[in-house]
């Protein structure tokens, strides 16, 4: 009982270490990314991105990113939110849908605050004009908070398998690379897209500690974790 505690105990440990300090890198990040409006490391990481000419390459980089816009992530929130629910899985339906809504709630708070504009055409290449305010990148906190939910999701719950795999593949693949899709798109400095990892990663910190807080609460009467 005591050693299988103790990794439990290591695990909380590091979780909490990271909060406090990605929390505080966020903070730091805010208070730097109100004071202007790009670093010069902003400027360089744009134009060292951009200078990667396929034509393949920018598609690519436009698909990672459309998932993004709205209104393609509500239907695919709500569907994801409906197939949970109607396979069982209520808590991790509610779960879900209350990550991906607050997550959206947090990106427009941070953005008021700190009043950042997007990337200028004279500065760089942007390949696809966006509206509204640029700290933090919107796409980013999302992906972050809502695939990175669905990852821990399909890690716990599935069995070790090659769907299983190819899943986890997918959606951490979509949280990695939508980082260097925003900046190569021109629509969001580094700056903006480290911002939002952090705080991304930090609510889905919080979102995976209330989901096993509430897993043995509410609606207790579900199919069992497979990895039980």
């Amino acid at each position: 009982m005591g050693k299988s505690r103790q990794p439990n105990r290591w695990r909380t440990h590091i979780f909490e270490e990271y909060l406090v300090v990605a929390t505080a890198a966020f903070g730091i990040l805010v208070v730097l990314a109100s004071m202007s409006n790009y670093f010069a490391i902003d400027l360089s990481v744009t134009r060292a991105v951009q200078t990667i000419h396929f034509a393949w390459f920018a598609s690519f980089m436009w698909w990672v990113s459309i998932v993004g816009y709205a209104p393609q992530i509500y239907v695919l929130v709500a569907m994801v939110t409906v197939l949970l629910f109607l396979i069982g899985l209520r808590w991790e339906a509610v779960m879900t849908l209350t990550v991906a809504l607050s997550a959206g709630g947090l990106v427009e708070l941070a953005k008021v605050i700190v009043h950042r504009p997007r990337p200028g055409a004279d500065l760089v290449n942007v390949l696809q004009q966006v509206n509204g305010y640029s700290f933090p990148s919107g796409h980013v906190l999302t992906y972050t908070a809502f695939f990175g939910f669905l990852f821990f999701l399909g890690y716990a719950l599935l069995k070790p398998s090659p769907v299983r795999t190819i899943l986890l593949a997918f959606l951490g693949s979509l949280v990695a690379l939508i980082g260097l899709s925003r900046i190569y798109l021109g629509d969001h400095w580094a700056s903006d897209v480290i911002g939002a990892y952090l705080l991304g990663s930090v609510w889905l910190v919080i979102s995976i500690y209330i989901y096993q807080w509430g897993k043995t609460r509410f609606f207790v009467r579900r199919p069992q974790s497979s990895t039980a």
